[in-house]
């Protein structure tokens, strides 16, 4: 417990001294955005790391599904309020591309460099195949709402109007699955040996709030200082927001999640990836655009090349993990993936 405590009392400290840090830097306005990027990147480094920490022992309270999922939801809290942010800016683009930037940024980078870097061993299929299963879905079914919009004005009211249906349609499907696969992990977890326990449970669940919180902060200075390094960079507004603010914001699952894999907690370093889309599918994309109509309708008007990359997320993962273990060359093949998209939405530019 001493060597917990001291964890913990090191996570803390770099967080409390490098995130309340940039966030004053930022609202003082004291030093330049692209300063201000390289210090906000720099202050998700110890998040990631807290986060990791709270999530490995969160996983030894309810099991490696459940964990996975709470560090999702704790996760995505950050992107669902930068996005609404975003769309009351009107900057409804902006927003689809770094939603689908997330699902894709998850299934192929993130599940890529965990099952590349981190230790053999065996997932749980069933939950693998259920949250690829869901991005599948709301692949096809955004399809509905963004067809007509391929050739014509893709932020029209309809469209929007259109995207409705859609999005309460996609709340249902979440939560009946989602509510299946809780149960179930849940009965997996008590029928197994329990773990030796670290953290208690609600010293890792606000362990996991307050990092989160930080992390919102954070990532929404680091949002806020992405179109100065897009200027200066000279990239479009989409690629940044499909690669680099998806990257950014899920910053902290992609270190935690690699974290975890080095550990050999392979179960609950992919469930985070995993259960994380799943989510920014099914949840997230439908409250976005639900909520938007408080500011500026949403449509679910995708682009090609952001249906074509949610549907390489959702089938790749699929193939490479149908055995139920995880290989180093899974994780190329999902990283050479993700590259391919990359350098397809550079090509892309704005719409």
């Amino acid at each position: 417990m001493c060597g917990a405590g001291g964890n913990i009392a090191r996570g803390a400290l770099l967080t409390l001294l490098l995130a309340p840090l940039v966030v004053v830097l930022d609202r003082l306005d004291a030093v330049g955005e692209l300063t201000l990027f390289v210090l906000a990147g720099a202050a998700l480094i110890p998040l990631s790391w807290l986060i990791g920490e709270a999530t490995d022992n969160l996983a030894r309270h309810t099991g490696p599904g459940i964990g996975g999922f709470l560090n999702a939801t704790f996760g995505n809290a950050p992107e669902l309020i930068i996005a609404i942010i975003a769309v009351s800016g009107g900057l409804t683009a902006i927003v689809r591309a770094s939603l689908v930037g997330s699902i894709a940024g998850n299934l192929l980078l993130v599940l890529g460099f965990t099952l590349l870097f981190g230790q053999r061993g065996l997932i749980d299929r069933r939950s693998a195949y259920v949250s690829l299963g869901l991005v599948g879905f709301t692949t096809v079914v955004v399809l509905v709402a963004a067809a007509p919009g391929f050739h014509d004005d893709p932020e029209r009211r309809s469209l929007a109007g259109l995207s409705v249906p859609v999005a309460i349609l996609l709340l249902a499907v979440w939560v009946t699955v989602t509510r299946y696969a809780l149960r179930r992990q849940w009965q997996l977890f008590k029928s197994a040996e329990p773990e030796s326990t670290g953290w208690s449970l609600p010293a890792a669940l606000v362990v996991l709030g307050v990092a989160t919180i930080a992390t919102a902060f954070v990532s929404e200075t680091l949002v806020g200082a992405l179109r100065a390094f897009a200027h200066t960079a000279h990239l479009s507004e989409f690629f940044v927001a499909f690669v680099i603010v998806a990257i950014i914001g899920n910053a902290t699952e992609h270190g935690s999640a690699v974290l975890l894999a080095r550990r050999g907690r392979v179960k609950l370093a992919t469930e985070i990836p995993l259960a994380s889309s799943a989510q920014i599918a099914g949840l997230v994309i439908p409250l976005v655009a639900l909520i938007s109509w408080g500011f500026t309708p949403l449509a679910l008007s995708f682009r090609p090349v952001e249906l074509a990359a949610m549907a390489v997320a959702a089938a790749l993962p699929a193939l490479v993990l149908r055995t139920g273990r995880t290989t180093r060359l899974s994780g190329a093949i999902l990283l050479a993936a993700y590259s391919a998209l990359a350098v397809a939405s550079y090509l892309s530019g704005d719409p």
